[in-house]
């Protein structure tokens, strides 16, 4: 199955240190955030992965090259104009079978696999894998009608299920995304809708950070010795990342 990585982001949320790096070469631990995300991809069986660039598109092909050192099959796609967060598949050819769609500032411990049978299972055109936030409003809400006040709520807590960042997607997704425009994800996801595609969503508890966060960025850094222990393809020592055998992606099952 093929893959397709979006990295052709400016990283703006991380000003000013994606001026000169591109966000998917921001390091974790000895790595570059795209480079972990590629073994994953690697551990759950994915073997050609096209990577969809923009900013500094150079620094990322020089780091990544063919893929060769990673044990996969890398091609690129460059955006000569930024097209947002789906217009540059439009841009990719031969996906014409079921293919997977990953954010490249995403550090999750999710079972690729897993999703991949949801889908079908499914019958989903579209599958968006989900995460619960947290968000924690530090004031008194007002809630009112007009000028009357009708209710107070204390610093109250917010919950919402959000995008992942990983996509699992069929060929008829493409038909929505016009060649040369820029389209971003929630628009995409709208005109599907409009279409009466079935779109799913998969949610996932375990480990998600997004990197492009400030906070996420310096939260994995805090915790980096137990995602090394946690995540199988975040230890980057020979003997663990060597999985060529394919016995270390049963351990996740």
């Amino acid at each position: 199955m093929r893959a397709v990585i979006l990295a052709g982001g400016k990283g703006t949320r991380l000003l000013p240190y994606t001026t000169v790096l591109p966000k998917p070469l921001m390091p974790i631990g000895d790595q570059a955030i795209v480079e972990i995300l590629i073994r994953q991809l690697r551990y759950h069986g994915f073997q050609r992965i096209t990577v969809a660039l923009g900013h500094l598109a150079h620094l990322v092909q020089a780091l990544l090259g063919n893929g060769e050192k990673l044990g996969v099959k890398i091609d690129y796609s460059v955006e000569d104009v930024p097209l947002g967060t789906s217009g540059p598949l439009a841009l990719i050819r031969g996906l014409d079978e079921t293919f997977l769609v990953a954010n490249g500032d995403v550090l999750t411990d999710i079972n690729l696999e897993k999703m991949l049978r949801f889908h079908r299972e499914q019958g989903a055109v579209a599958t968006i894998a989900t995460h619960c936030r947290r968000v924690d409003i530090n004031y008194g809400v007002i809630h009112r009608d007009g000028f009357r006040v009708v209710r107070y709520d204390e610093k109250p807590v917010i919950n919402y299920e959000v995008s992942l960042g990983i996509y699992i997607f069929d060929p008829l997704v493409l038909e929505h995304v016009p060649p040369g425009r820029y389209l971003d994800f929630p628009d995409l996801v709208t005109k599907l809708l409009q279409s009466g595609a079935t779109v799913c969503s998969y949610p996932y508890e375990g480990v998600w950070f997004d990197l492009g966060r400030v906070e996420d960025f310096q939260a994995v850094h805090s915790t980096i010795d137990a995602l090394r222990e946690q995540i199988p393809f975040f230890d980057f020592s020979p003997q663990a990342t060597d999985l060529r055998s394919g016995q270390a992606g049963r351990r996740h099952e």
